[in-house]
């Protein structure tokens, strides 16, 4: 993909994003940041005042809705000097914000958390898909359910950045037979029956298997996906092939134990999605800050005393 398709195709993700759902967290994330009083503001004042976004570790940009979401609740407009996704390079000026001193800096923290935190993801993403394309498969790096509470949006939103596919959303999303749903059920082929027949036309099942045998109950039993949950490397790759042989239309996941380290381990030729939830659960926070200037002088990325 060229540099153009892919700046193309990043900026179409916000599309994806609800203005009214992405203004609901805005002030949810604001609300739970200053649900009384604000007294800083009385320090600051009601001056018009601006302020630079400085990206100061290595990563992937990712979250520009969101930021755009935070400060336009808090009548504050943002300026970017950088697109969704870029690379960046510290010490980087990404962007400068403008406003009311009370309200610039009531939406101070709150944006840099979602910054820091969607760009965490997008950045794991990015390497853990390069890795993957570096071994010359071609299948898809995907996250999971295991987002924090409350932002499940974002770091799904941040994988897409990153390059990964955000996988499920919600329970609605796909009928995952998991463990525990085959325990209640009293059985691979009852459970995966009754995930079909909940799914009807609209949906596809997909069933967490720890075995070759189970499998191939479920596959047999009508799942469209199976996961592959918790294999060895050494382990995975036979029984792929031998699901594969018999079942070529049923789509072959692979998760659990994988990082980044021992990723091309897992990449085979009859794997289709290897999803990880380190992604969203380990990824690192990027640091950025949003530093004050005076109208008419040079933005610098630390405080500035007159």
């Amino acid at each position: 993909m060229s540099c153009c398709a892919l700046s193309v195709s990043l900026t179409g993700l916000a599309l994806l994003l609800p203005p009214t759902t992405l203004a609901a967290l805005a002030d949810s994330w604001l609300h739970e940041d200053c649900p009384s009083l604000n007294y800083a503001a009385l320090v600051t004042g009601t001056a018009p005042s601006q302020a630079a976004l400085w990206a100061k570790s290595p990563g992937v940009l990712a979250g520009r809705p969101f930021f755009d979401a935070i400060f336009a609740q808090v009548n504050c407009q943002v300026s970017w000097f950088l697109p969704e996704g870029s690379k960046l390079v510290p010490v980087a000026k990404v962007a400068e914000v403008r406003g009311p001193a009370h309200c610039l800096l009531l939406g101070e923290r709150v944006a840099l958390n979602m910054l820091a935190r969607c760009s965490g993801v997008a950045s794991s993403a990015a390497a853990v898909v390069a890795a993957a394309r570096g071994t010359g498969w071609a299948g898809h790096v995907a996250g999971t359910r295991k987002t924090t509470p409350g932002f499940r949006l974002v770091e799904k939103y941040g994988l897409l950045v990153g390059g990964a596919a955000p996988h499920r959303y919600d329970l609605g999303g796909l009928v995952m037979v998991k463990d525990n749903h085959v325990v209640a059920a009293g059985g691979v082929k009852k459970a995966v029956q009754g995930a079909r027949r909940a799914a009807n036309f609209a949906l596809k099942v997909e069933v967490e298997c720890s075995s070759l045998q189970e499998a191939l109950e479920a596959a047999e039993a009508g799942a469209d996906l199976i996961l592959l949950d918790n294999f060895r490397p050494e382990e995975l790759h036979p029984t792929a092939e031998v699901l594969k042989a018999r079942f070529p239309s049923v789509g072959l996941e692979a998760s659990g134990g994988i990082t980044l380290g021992n990723l091309p381990q897992f990449c085979g030729p009859h794997i289709d999605v290897i999803s990880m939830g380190m992604l969203t659960q380990a990824a690192p926070a990027l640091d950025f800050s949003l530093k004050l200037f005076a109208e008419g002088t040079t933005p610098v990325p630390h405080a500035r005393l007159s």
